[in-house]
């Protein structure tokens, strides 16, 4: 489990295929600090670090997360927000985010208010529920959203948070991981089995 709270920045120093799968090889300055088979957020998505040589470290995604996220999209260079697991003693700064992705969304929208970036997301009406004031995790980043409608919502960044992730990366038509709050998704399916 993740918070949410991006600890580093991680970048992509290689891109191997291997049938429908993808191996990444990323440099971090959190890569001393990892082990074999431990759970890492890249972009909010889960995944197992399966080799380590000095400052580099890989991981794979399979053909599944490939299709749900943005990370079939990466290239060499690219940065990538990193999150390790939540620790059993460690604060609980963000909200509950699981790394597994329900959908990608698009940036419609980026804009300056002057003290804070203003950035208004696209996604499926059918993969989520979004409520004004809720949680939500962008590319592993544990953000409030508001102007919330069926299919769209915003997000108010501010500058450290920029500074701090590769949101400074994001123009309008980039995509981005969403993982809705777990909460949301468990009472809607609630809802629904009732109506059923």
């Amino acid at each position: 489990m993740f918070t949410g709270i991006i600890e580093d920045l991680g970048k992509v120093e290689s891109i191997k295929k291997e049938g429908s799968n993808i191996h990444f090889t990323l440099s971090s300055a959190i890569t001393n600090e990892l082990k074999i088979d431990q759970s890492v957020a890249h972009n909010g998505v889960c995944l197992t670090v399966v080799a380590i040589d000095g400052t580099k470290y890989t991981v794979t995604a399979v053909d599944e997360t490939l299709k749900k996220t943005n990370l079939g999209e990466i290239v060499l260079g690219d940065v990538v927000n990193l999150e390790r697991c939540l620790k059993a003693d460690g604060r609980f700064d963000g909200h509950m985010v699981y790394g597994h992705v329900d959908c990608v969304a698009k940036c419609v929208k980026r804009d300056s208010d002057g003290s804070s970036t203003l950035f208004s997301f696209a996604f499926p009406k059918e993969k989520g529920i979004v409520v004004e004031k809720g949680s939500i995790c962008i590319n592993g980043i544990s953000l409030t959203v508001f102007n919330v409608s069926d299919v769209e919502f915003s997000v108010a960044i501010i500058p450290y948070t920029l500074e701090h992730t590769n949101l400074k990366n994001i123009i309008e038509g980039s995509t981005v991981n969403l993982e809705f709050d777990i909460l949301g998704k468990y009472i809607s399916k609630i809802v629904q089995n009732n109506i059923s």
